[in-house]
């Protein structure tokens, strides 16, 4: 005869409810009554869904890490100031649909800072995702010919925040710099997105290829947006370690 946990994990199962450890969730808890009991029992599976669905996010973000504000060395970069950053963590600007363009040479913390605003998002419920400019290009022109970059790209549309990074790196063909500029338009003042580039803007039209998309993509970007300007020496490159440190 099977006990009545085991009917009761049976039920759950039937019920598509996620497996749950009573004897944890009532441990010194025999002075319930029933409706308190029941109330424990929906605040585990409130608490269970809420973290598979936190999994889930973070899965489909596609982040390449998680960062944090905390592991920022503010010291080493003082041309944004943690101040400044713990007031944008607050992630009030993405119910706005602003953004946030990272600026400055390669090593001074840009993706750093845009990965841990991103993880804060995903930790106040909003939907992220993380791609590369090379990789939403690729989605872009296989949109029509690809069921997972018609997926991925459908998810990146209905997103509350998407990071493009490593803009700039590599210069865009025509049509490929067109393919971004309807990206952009087609998220503004829609979704919120981080930029991260190794550009300033007076250079985005020499890897973009036209100076009129370049302003038809600035215009669009940057009309609700922070805009952070940062300086200095690679971190990477400061506190590199070699293999017989």
């Amino acid at each position: 005869m099977t006990s009545a946990t085991d009917r009761i994990q049976n039920l759950l199962t039937d019920l598509r409810i996620p497996q749950i450890d009573f004897n944890t969730v009532f441990k010194n808890q025999n002075d319930l009554t029933p409706l308190e009991a029941v109330e424990r029992f929906l605040q585990e599976y409130q608490r269970i869904k809420i973290e598979k669905q936190n999994l889930i996010r973070r899965k489909r973000a596609a982040l390449p890490a998680e960062k944090t504000l905390q592991s920022f060395d503010f010291g080493f970069q003082k041309s944004v100031s943690k101040e400044q950053m713990l007031r944008l963590s607050d992630m009030t600007w993405v119910d706005q649909a602003y953004n946030i363009c990272f600026l400055g040479p390669p090593g001074v913390g840009k993706t750093h800072l845009a990965l841990a605003l991103a993880v804060r998002g995903l930790d106040l419920g909003y939907t992220v995702a993380f791609e590369t400019l090379d990789n939403l290009i690729m989605l872009l022109k296989t949109l029509e010919i690809s069921k997972s970059s018609s997926r991925r790209m459908k998810f990146l549309r209905k997103a509350d925040l998407v990071i493009i990074d490593e803009v700039g790196f590599m210069p865009l063909t025509p049509t490929e710099a067109n393919l971004f500029f309807g990206f952009v338009s087609g998220m503004s003042e829609k979704t919120s997105l981080i930029i991260t580039s190794n550009k300033g803007f007076d250079e985005w039209a020499d890897f973009l290829g036209d100076a009129t998309i370049t302003t038809a993509i600035l215009d669009r970007l940057i009309h609700h947006c922070e805009i952070i300007n940062m300086t200095g020496n690679s971190y990477r490159l400061e506190h590199h370690r070699s293999i017989t440190d």
